[in-house]
């Protein structure tokens, strides 16, 4: 009895070592393979990859835009300073030859300013260079704090108002 334990234990650790390095070699092997001049990455239609860069020297300029794009449905990948502060006006630069995805990242900012320089070290569909003069452009939404609670005790008293009319209440 004893000898036949042994030997199902010593069978069980050698189908698990044999599945372990079977996944282990699997993972390698490739499942599928591109045609010659099919590109190995596809770009979503829908997916617009933004960088944000301050150029104007604003303190949080940069958030704020990003912010805004994000909220627009921008995928903001990068946010940060530019090379130097010396910029005064705000431009959005088409990083992979399509100048419909930028003129979409301008308008959702309220920048009229778009031009295309395509560069594939970049990774990104679109850079924003804010510059001084850009603010966000308006929402029509009191993102402030006393503006949101503002909102949230109009409608607590619209919410209270109707349960004092309401016959069950």
């Amino acid at each position: 009895m004893r000898r036949t334990v042994k030997t199902a234990i010593l069978v069980l650790v050698g189908v698990g070592a044999v599945v372990l390095l079977g996944s282990a070699i699997g993972q390698w092997v490739p499942e599928d393979t591109a045609d010659a001049g099919q590109p190995l990455l596809s770009r979503g239609a829908e997916r617009v990859t933004v960088d944000v860069l301050n150029a104007g020297g604003v303190p949080g300029m940069a958030r704020t835009a990003t912010d805004h794009l994000r909220g627009a449905g921008f995928d903001v990948v990068s946010v940060g300073n530019a090379a130097s502060f010396d910029q005064d006006s705000t431009v959005v630069i088409d990083r992979i030859g399509n100048l419909p995805k930028a003129a979409a990242v301008a308008a959702a900012l309220g920048v009229r300013s778009v031009t295309s320089e395509p560069d594939s070290n970049l990774f990104v569909d679109v850079t924003v260079r804010l510059g001084a003069e850009w603010s966000a452009p308006e929402t029509g939404v009191d993102e402030s704090p006393g503006g949101v609670l503002e909102w949230l005790r109009r409608v607590a008293g619209r919410q209270q108002e109707e349960e004092e009319r309401s016959p069950d209440g």
